[in-house]
């Protein structure tokens, strides 16, 4: 049987409750990902990275790159 859930760290320590159909006494396999999952520290990277300075200048190089390309484009 396979399933995820997602658990709350507490001191350091996750508690997992098996559902109820599980029937397997042995062991079992356990995976640990601590990737930022939640929106909001996504959102704080982002706003972070508004405030940039090489960020910023790579998101104004594009920009020019592209001015020169849709001033092609408007030509008859």
């Amino acid at each position: 049987m396979t399933f995820r859930i997602i658990c709350e760290v507490k001191n350091n320590q996750v508690t997992l409750t098996l559902p109820a159909d599980f029937s397997h006494d042995g062991t079992v396999t356990v995976l640990v990902n601590d990737q930022i999952d939640s929106k909001s520290k996504k959102l704080e990277l982002l706003k972070s990275a508004s405030l940039d300075p090489l960020f910023l200048a790579d998101i104004n190089e594009i920009h020019d790159d592209f001015d020169a390309i849709d001033a092609e484009s408007l030509k008859p």
